[in-house]
């Protein structure tokens, strides 16, 4: 444990990554509050689960339409403007809500949001492995990981506070005001200028996305995690965007103990990366990839069998621990076996393909907790998250990644 926390530590000193992570850091707070008092906002408007969707539903569609340019432009143009601008972008756009009167004005905000999103979080990705060696890549995804779900803690609960006391303007006039205090922080980081561009003009463009949908196709690593992810993806888009829905609907808590709910997600996210680094000395076995999917799916369905909140709680602090740590291997993995050139791209095709398959899930799961309750919609999505993580398992068996083998610190 020492270990580890000399490494955070040392991380975190970092002039080249100290800027980025302090941003985010500051970011999700925001995040967090913004998140909960939005879809608390329009289910107190509405009570209807399907308009919960809805705001998930133009939260995806924009990735689909804009991830595969987003890639090429992270990839052509200096990552610093697209972060800088992609976070002014959206400091305006949230204050935006505002002054929207209805619903349609709500999810026309949400949609240009997530336009922004499409840019940042990609080049984030991208980016990261530009700033540090190849060493600490692991350990700088689990910091920022574990520092992010700690502001997620405080976040949802001041959320509680804050919906109930003062209302959900107030978290998103919050959230504004971290996005441009990131966007100040980026623009101390050294990012790289980045590759040459070879071909200019519409014919360049298009040869660099027809060139990132085939090494992404045509990988070995990369098109079997894209087949398992889309499995994966239309088992959870439902059971993730309605988990406000099981709140009120099956454990009869008040609108702000949906914040209990991701304040149990966020402490579990908070350990998950911790613990990872201290037990386990080897990542490069799928297990860690995919044992995570397993775990979760099974705490699906079990959030849709027992009633007690506290075992809700207990349930989704799992769900946390083991996704935080699965989801920062994934990152590593993806960085680390990606060339630089190519890696904006293979992201913005991940989250296609992750998002395409939500959208699905999500229509399907809002009209069947309509019709026939939110706890069919767990049952079934937690049974077919357990196959997908199996099916990585097979699909990746013999995989291995020798680099992430961590001697021994002692």
């Amino acid at each position: 444990m020492q270990h580890l926390l000399s490494n955070y530590g040392r991380l975190i000193r970092n002039r080249r990554y100290f800027p980025l992570w302090l941003g985010q850091l500051v970011s999700n707070l925001g995040d967090t509050l913004h998140y909960i008092a939005l879809v608390v906002w329009v289910y107190q408007r509405t009570g209807s689960s399907l308009a919960v969707a809805g705001i998930v539903f133009f939260e995806v569609v924009p990735i689909i339409l804009l991830a595969p340019v987003a890639g090429v432009i992270i990839d052509r143009l200096p990552r610093k403007a697209v972060l800088v601008t992609a976070d002014v972008v959206r400091a305006v756009l949230v204050l935006s809500l505002l002054l929207t009167n209805d619903q349609l004005q709500v999810y026309i905000v949400v949609a240009l949001f997530t336009a922004a999103s499409a840019f940042f979080n990609p080049a984030v990705s991208a980016t990261l492995p530009t700033l540090l060696d190849a060493d600490d890549l692991l350990a700088a995804n689990s910091v920022s990981w574990s520092t992010g779900r700690f502001v997620q803690i405080v976040g949802s609960a001041a959320a509680l506070g804050v919906i109930n006391q003062i209302g959900p303007e107030a978290a998103f006039v919050f959230n504004a005001l971290t996005f441009l205090t990131s966007a100040a922080l980026l623009l101390l980081l050294p990012v790289p200028q980045g590759r040459p561009i070879q071909a200019r003009g519409w014919r360049g463009f298009l040869t660099d996305a027809r060139d990132g949908l085939r090494f992404t196709s045509q990988d070995r690593f990369v098109s079997r995690l894209v087949a398992v992810q889309a499995l994966a993806s239309l088992s959870v888009g439902a059971t993730s965007a309605l988990l406000v829905v099981l709140a009120e609907e099956h454990y009869a808590l008040p609108p702000g103990g949906f914040g209990s709910f991701i304040l149990a997600i966020g402490v579990g996210a908070l350990l998950g990366p911790v613990l990872l680094g201290v037990f386990v000395r080897d990542y490069g076995h799928p297990l860690w990839l995919f044992g995570p999917y397993v775990v979760r799916g099974i705490g699906d369905v079990l959030l849709a069998v027992v009633t007690a909140p506290p075992l809700a709680w207990v349930l989704l602090f799992v769900y946390g621990l083991n996704t935080s740590s699965g989801m920062v291997v994934y990152q590593t993995w993806v960085q680390r076996r990606v060339p630089d050139a190519m890696r904006g791209r293979v992201f913005t095709w991940l989250d296609v393909v992750w998002n395409v398959m939500k959208i699905i899930s999500l229509g399907a799961g809002g009209w069947l907790a309509e019709r026939a309750g939110i706890e069919v919609v767990y049952y079934i999505g937690g049974v077919m998250l357990t196959l997908s993580g199996v099916t990585g398992l097979l699909a990746l068996r013999g995989e291995r990644l020798e680099q992430f083998k961590i001697a021994d610190p002692s």
